[in-house]
Formats: structure tokens, sequence, C-alpha cells
């Protein structure tokens, strides 16, 4: 069986892992030129901690996490108006045990792959046709080759999806919102902790500690305008220059340093819901098929969860891939479903419009680490371990 994955972030090599020790050839093909750094800070939580302490990871993803403690919601003059504590719901809360930046858990992945799978980076898949049982692809750099599945693990924005399964709009639903992060010289008064600041209008600010002396602004605000992400990157800035130039706090610096970060990403909240996540011998795993967005917080570790069925699935399938990736598909569902299933509120408690419903916000977070609200919020934030990792015999030991 030969594989080819479109995508060298998180869910490609950690699918290109599994596929591997289960002697399955594995192709990915990425159209940066090289893994991607820097990024947000994406969480490992529940059964993905499972996933990746199977692959023998944990003790180099622990060494890349950032030492962050909790998340404080601050006034405009920086008083902290609420908290919950990393080690809130047992490492499972807000904020995770395990927080690290993106671009450092996909050259985790990277370099545990690198020597056993073909990876193929500045090229793109242009073209898809099935014939029977397989994929002929064509790609940027000229040539096809047939394949026997071929995986869509390229995000929200999949090219892989929009060849095989039709145009972004069918499956992308924007949420009502934008955000922009990039990174910036730590302040140097976080304390370990994820600061959050709400303006009316619907005005989310935030800044996260990182490593290396480094920490990452968050800009937000809401709005039913859609296309915006495809603004060029000083028409982004101009805009949020514009919404946020009324707001308090540190927004000011964070506006006056936004033109000199080299890692500047402005995209809109959206979520990603595929009904079948299979056409044939075309598959789409992670943010490509199901994104529950930023606010539901899940997307790293439903895709580690994934890369893990649905390579033994495959392995598992005899050689009938069509038939692994239904397989795959049963057997995620329930998980899937409930981890984009969004937070209680959604964007309207992520980005409040008032005064009033901002001041209820951070009473409402004060109580969350107490009876009777912690025990409601225990069940939202257990859904990332309800699910078993099955055990799928054909696998290499580490």
């Amino acid at each position: 069986m030969r594989v080819l994955i479109s995508g060298a972030g998180i869910a490609g090599p950690a699918l290109a892992f599994w596929l591997h020790r289960h002697g399955i050839a594995a192709t990915v093909v990425e159209r940066a030129a090289a893994p991607r750094p820097g990024g947000q800070a994406v969480d490992i939580r529940g059964a993905a901690k499972d996933v990746v302490a199977r692959m023998g990871l944990m003790a180099r993803v622990r060494a890349e996490r950032v030492d962050e403690r909790g998340i404080a919601t601050v006034d405009a003059a920086g008083r902290w108006t609420s908290t919950m504590a990393a080690d809130a719901f047992g490492g499972e809360g807000m904020v995770a045990e395990i927080e690290l930046p993106r671009g450092d858990l996909a050259r985790v992945l990277h370099e545990a792959t690198r020597d056993d799978v073909d990876y193929r980076f500045g090229d793109r898949i242009t073209s898809l046709r099935q014939d029977g049982p397989r994929v002929e692809v064509g790609f940027a750099s000229g040539g096809a080759e047939e394949f026997d599945l071929v995986v869509g693990a390229d995000g929200v924005r999949s090219g892989v999806r929009a060849l095989a399964f039709g145009p972004e709009t069918d499956f992308v639903r924007p949420l009502g919102g934008y955000t922009a992060f990039f990174s910036i010289p730590d302040p140097g008064d976080l304390r370990h902790w994820y600061l959050m600041y709400n303006a009316p209008g619907g005005i989310a600010a935030g800044i996260r500690p990182e490593n290396g002396g480094t920490a990452k602004a968050y800009l937000s605000f809401r709005s039913a305008e859609r296309g915006l992400e495809r603004l060029p990157v000083a028409d982004q800035q101009r805009l949020l220059n514009e919404r946020l130039a009324h707001v308090g706090w540190r927004v000011p610096a964070l506006l006056q340093a936004m033109p000199q970060a080299r890692d500047f990403v402005f995209d809109a909240l959206c979520q990603v819901r595929v009904e079948q996540w299979s056409r044939g011998s075309v598959v789409l795993l992670g943010d490509a098929g199901y994104c529950g967005s930023p606010l539901a917080g899940l997307g790293t570790s439903m895709a580690l969860v994934g890369a893990y069925v649905l390579a033994g699935e495959l392995a598992a399938s005899g050689g009938d891939a069509q038939a692994a990736c239904l397989a795959y598909q049963r057997r995620l569902q329930r998980y899937v479903d409930a981890g984009t299933e969004l937070p209680p509120g959604g964007i309207r408690a992520y980005a409040p419009n008032s005064a009033t419903m901002i001041r209820l916000r951070a009473v409402s977070m004060r109580m969350m680490t107490r009876w009777p609200m912690k025990q409601m919020l225990a069940a939202q934030f257990a859904k990332a371990g309800a699910f078993e990792l099955p055990a799928f015999g054909s696998a290499v030991p580490v």
C-alpha cells in the first residue's frame, strides 16, 4: 500500500509515524519549503497524551512545553479580575498541562519520521483522478503518480478537500470573528500566566508566555463580514489598527509591535464540518475534516488521535483502503462530535459585546472552580479523554 499525505504540520507527520510502524509506505507533500516554525500554542489532552506516550515521544514533547501556569482575565489597568490555574480540572482546563508552540510539536514529529518517510517540501497536489481503487495525483512540480490512498491533512483551508470534496464554503463555517497572533519580546511581567483582556464591541486581546525570550500576542474582534482573511497582510494589519484603535490595556503597544513580527497570522474564527470524511480513496484527517475552532481547543488532540486510528485501520484492512477509511470514521465519530462542540457561549463568551457582559464573564470564571459550576465544567473538559485507544496489534514496538 502507498499512502500520500498532504500536509507536514501535525496530523500528517503523526499519521506517517504510525503508517511506518505498521509497515505501510508513506509520502508527505508540503507546499512550504521546510517545516513551518512558530505558530500559536497548541495543547495535548486526554487520549492524545496516550498517543504521544505510545509513540515514545512524551519526554521530547515535555521538553518543549511552555511553562504556562494558568489564564487570568485583566481590566484596562492590568488588574487581574479572574484566574484559572493550569492544574485545575486535573490539567485539562482552559489551559492544559501540556502547552507548546505548534511549530515545536511539528518539529518533534518531523524529526521522529524524517529518516523513514519520503518528505517532499516545496510541492503540492494540483489534481486528483480516481480510477478504480487507486488515485492518480498530479503535482505542481510536474508529473503524476498513483497511490492507494490520498490523505488531506492540510488544515482548515485544505487543498485536497477542495479537489475531492468541493468548495471551501460547503464545509467551513464562520463563527463571526477574526483573530491575529504574532510574537513579541517577552514583556517580563507575565509570571508565566496567559493574560486576556476584553473591551466592549467584541474585542479580545491577550499575551501568552513562550520559551526563548518571546511571548505570543493575540488580537481578536467580532465581525459578520466574510473573506477578510484573504486580504493582503498590510490591509489586515490596517484593519486591526482601525478596529482596535480605541482599546486600552496593552493593546496600543501590541499594535505598534505588530508590523515588526515575522510570524504574523490573521484568520477567521471558524469550524470545519464534513459529513463523510472520505470520498473513495481520498480521506480527510484533522482540521481538514473536523475542526472545532480555537474556541473548542481540541484540534491538535483530535489530529493525533485521528492519525493513530486511521493508520491502525489501514493496517487492519487487508489492503482495502476505502473500507479502512469508513471504519476510521465509525470509530472516531462520537469523539470528534464532542471535540468540535463549542464551549458554552461560543464567541459571545470569548469576546463579549458589552462592559456588563465582560464583568459577568469574569464573575463566571471565578466561579468555575467552585460547586456547582465545577461539576458542570468537569464534564466539558473531560471529553478530551472520552476515547479509549484501540490496540492495533501489527505496530512494531518502539
